[in-house]
């Protein structure tokens, strides 16, 4: 059982918490905790260093629930055999995505008793958090994002997405909390040293996203729901974080959204993990 600090962990004066291990092209895990209860989002970083930030932000890996996969892709898996086999944590991801990670090179220990299957749009509950999988377009085997209602405040993880559909839309727009692919600028892409393959693999319809079309998105349906956004899952070689946050501050301010006042603003760090965030 997790070490619950709360006898209720649907309690609205415990707050919700949420931490970025890591995010981009070298790997990509998240933390979500509420009332003692957590759970992770990917693993694809080692498993010596998830243990390590989570110690150093005072979460205890028995807390952990869960692990939420989003595809197959090797830096968002890594560390998914340790923690399913060997911590005995479940791993809930498609039969599709599940295949994926067993056929993976990178994962030497095969998912075996912590295997979990998900449906896409069929919601599950782990602890506090109810979760919904959803399709989004990406080259891995099978590819989701992940919406997740806890404490009656929803949380939409969308990385690894070549553009946004009306489906992925609809979850984006449920968001009190989004974190949201901003993985190149369109500029620096073009200029780049990739070869031509890859730069159309990136800015395909079943790639990534670029700074522009989240910002061009999020200027178009911000709510006053919406609280935090956070961009993530940012190139090394074809971004800035500064680059990243100023397309969207200045696409958002066109449209008379404040970011600092109406909405907070971050871009998730690549291989540092980010502070501890403390959320109503």
């Amino acid at each position: 059982m997790p070490q619950s600090t709360t006898n209720n962990p649907t309690d609205k004066t415990v707050k919700v918490e949420f931490m970025s291990l890591a995010s981009g092209s070298s790997g990509n895990c998240y933390y979500l905790g509420h009332g003692g209860y957590g759970i992770l989002i990917d693993a694809g970083i080692g498993i010596r260093t998830i243990k390590k930030h989570l110690k150093d932000a005072g979460i205890p890996m028995q807390s952990i629930q869960g692990v939420f996969v989003t595809h197959d892709h090797a830096d968002h898996i890594k560390a998914v055999g340790h923690l399913g086999e060997k911590l005995h944590i479940p791993v809930y991801a498609t039969a599709l995505i599940h295949e994926g990670i067993n056929k993976s090179y990178c994962v030497t220990e095969k998912l075996c008793d912590s295997v979990r299957y998900l449906e896409k749009e069929a919601p599950v509950q782990c602890g506090p958090f109810r979760i919904t999988s959803f399709e989004v377009p990406h080259d891995g085997t099978d590819n989701v994002g992940y919406c997740i209602e806890v404490n009656g405040r929803f949380f939409s993880f969308v990385t690894d997405i070549g553009e946004i559909t009306p489906l992925a839309a609809r979850y984006i727009n449920k968001a009190n909390y989004l974190i949201l692919e901003a993985n190149y600028d369109e500029e620096m892409l073009k200029a780049g040293v990739y070869p031509a393959y890859l730069k159309q693999r990136i800015s395909g319809k079943n790639g990534h996203l670029s700074n522009l079309a989240a910002a061009n998105f999020l200027a178009e349906n911000i709510t006053e729901d919406l609280k935090y956004i956070w961009l993530c899952h940012l190139s090394k070689d074809n971004n800035h974080p500064e680059l990243a946050c100023k397309t969207v501050e200045w696409k958002l301010k066109n449209k008379g959204i404040v970011v600092g006042k109406d909405v907070q603003l971050f871009a998730l760090k690549r291989n540092t993990p980010s502070e501890l965030y403390l959320l109503e």
